[in-house]
């Protein structure tokens, strides 16, 4: 009987079954874990305040966010120098992120639960999150206003939110005219520069050419100063609001309105207030740039860089991978010759990442950048132009790694049309390249995609070539802007897969850093998925569309 259950196959059929039902729930599982350690760091955490007595007998006061506890063996808590009270087996200890990094010197500590004399959660303790030094956890005492006192108490809280507000539509007016109008005027000048240098190196620069750069520079400066006034008005203004605030040791610090993100009192906020703070703040982690060495707000810049590579990546790599595939299945004598190139194509899938990385920048960056600059751009040097790592460069080095994938699966999809198809096609007069146009490839469109979707899903993870080629921790600015020609494929950029690597392996700030690698790990993860799913969508009904006539 089992002899014979064995020949049937069956065996084979439940363990594959097994196995595929196994990674799946891997799979699940691992991406539920980074959903919740990333998720849930967004979520406003209750602030805790401690009345503690260490182990010397030195009493004091600790206000911050109970972010995690263990349980830390006796042996192991003895040999780390902490007594353990009462015979207990275990030391319970709580990892409290206690903010003021600037007066405590770090943002995190290490408690034990059997020091803890008094442990509330007192609704008047406020969290303001502020852009340099991380949080501040402590109480108000007041409102300050060019020096004077115009709010305390009670009162102190709505002032200080109406005053937030009014600070943070300034600050935004003061970014925008900084990262648009400034920016637009220093790249006219520079580009005014630029073409005067090329000017200067074909000889056709005279007193006309230089009168008109001067008055197109004095246009610009005009417009320059002009702005810079209004920063001034704008600086004055948002300096004058700050917060009275005071630590866990009742002293009090002043802290400016302009140096503050958002205010948030989590105690009294109800279970519907939270939600709508979740939401707010993980929107902002989004839509947000980064500070702090990228421990601190958004990752905007990293999604906007990752998609544009990738969609620039897709677009290079598409028509050089179909062409490829139709030259070898439809026109390319079947031979030995042929059979090497494939098995080529096979192993440069298998080839390391960090290879075509050190090939993208050798070739793509040094050799072919550095001949366009010296072609095309003689002016701007010895300032590289495209001869230094860029978007441009990654993103040929992304479609050179993910080639292979392309030219296999279009190769497939080209080799299940029916010979009938073309033959029916040629007999009614068609002739090949028709044929191979109007018929062949629509046919063999929903295995291009596939190629593509498995090209999108391996470029977009990848991190060790970009970071030869174009990756960086932080981009000033974007590659898409307001500024002629508006896509700047010379440009730097910011990557997720990078930031993870940085924000993980390179922070300063290892505990305020962990939880930001789940978040963007999962958006990560929901980028590509949406990237995919974006293609399956049209990979099917091309499917749909062509099923009639394959049958």
């Amino acid at each position: 009987m089992m002899k014979a259950w064995f020949k049937s196959g069956s065996p084979w059929i439940w363990l594959t079954a097994g196995a595929v039902s196994i990674n799946l729930i891997l799979v699940v599982g691992l991406l539920a874990l980074i959903a919740v350690r990333g998720l849930g760091h967004f979520w406003p955490a209750d602030i805790v305040e401690y009345r503690y007595q260490d182990q010397t007998g030195q009493a004091s006061v600790i206000i911050g966010e109970e972010v995690a506890s263990s349980l830390l063996p006796e042996a192991q808590a003895k040999a780390a120098g902490h007594e353990v009270l009462n015979n207990a087996e275990y030391l319970v200890q709580f990892l409290v992120k206690t903010g003021n990094r600037d007066i405590l010197g770090g943002d995190f500590r290490w408690i034990q639960e059997q020091y803890i004399q008094q442990k509330s959660e007192p609704q008047d303790l406020i969290s303001i999150e502020r852009r340099e030094w991380g949080n501040f956890y402590g109480r108000l005492v007041s409102v300050k206003e060019s020096g004077s006192v115009i709010a305390e108490g009670d009162q102190a809280w709505a002032v200080a939110q109406e005053k937030l507000a009014k600070t943070l539509d300034l600050r935004d007016e003061i970014d925008d005219l900084q990262d648009h109008d400034v920016g637009a005027i220093n790249y006219s000048l520079e580009r005014l520069r630029l073409k005067q240098r090329s000017l200067e190196l074909k000889k056709q620069w005279n007193e006309s050419t230089r009168l008109d750069f001067a008055n197109q520079k004095q246009e610009l400066e005009k417009q320059y100063q002009a702005i810079q006034q209004k920063l001034g008005e704008l600086n004055r203004e948002i300096k004058k609001a700050t917060l009275v605030v005071a630590d866990a040791n009742q002293k009090q610090i002043n802290i400016p309105l302009n140096r503050i993100v958002k205010l948030t009192r989590p105690n009294s906020m109800g279970l519907f207030d939270k939600s709508i703070e979740y939401i707010s703040t993980f929107i902002t982690f989004i839509t947000d740039e980064p500070r702090e060495a990228n421990t601190e707000g958004g990752i905007f810049p990293a999604i906007f860089g990752t998609v544009l590579m990738v969609l620039l990546m897709a677009i290079v790599v598409t028509p050089f991978g179909v062409i490829a595939a139709v030259y070898l299945r439809e026109y390319a004598k079947q031979g030995f010759i042929t059979r090497i190139i494939r098995i080529a194509v096979n192993n440069l899938a298998g080839v390391p990442s960090i290879v075509y990385g050190v090939f993208g920048l050798g070739f793509f960056v040094y050799i072919l950048g550095g001949s366009i600059d010296r072609i095309f751009f003689p002016e701007a040097a010895p300032a590289p132009v495209f001869g230094t790592p860029g978007l441009l460069w990654a993103s040929l080095t992304l479609a050179l790694l993910t080639l292979p994938v392309v030219i296999v699966a279009t190769e497939e999809g080209l080799s299940r049309i029916p010979k009938s198809i073309r033959e029916g096609s040629l007999a009614l007069g068609a002739t090949k390249a028709e044929t191979l146009w109007r018929t062949v490839l629509p046919m063999a469109s929903p295995a291009i995609m596939t190629g593509l979707i498995l090209a999108v899903a391996r470029a977009a993870g990848e991190v060790a070539p970009l970071m030869l080629v174009g990756v960086v921790k932080l981009a000033p600015t974007l590659p898409l802007d307001g500024n002629f020609p508006y896509l700047h494929l010379d440009r730097k950029f910011m990557h997720l897969g990078f930031h993870i690597y940085d924000v993980g392996f390179q922070s300063p700030n290892v505990e305020a850093a962990r939880p930001l690698v789940y978040a963007t790990s999962l958006l990560l993860v929901m980028v590509i998925v949406g990237l995919n799913m974006f293609a399956i969508a049209i990979r099917n009904n091309l499917r749909e569309k062509y099923r009639a006539l394959e049958n």
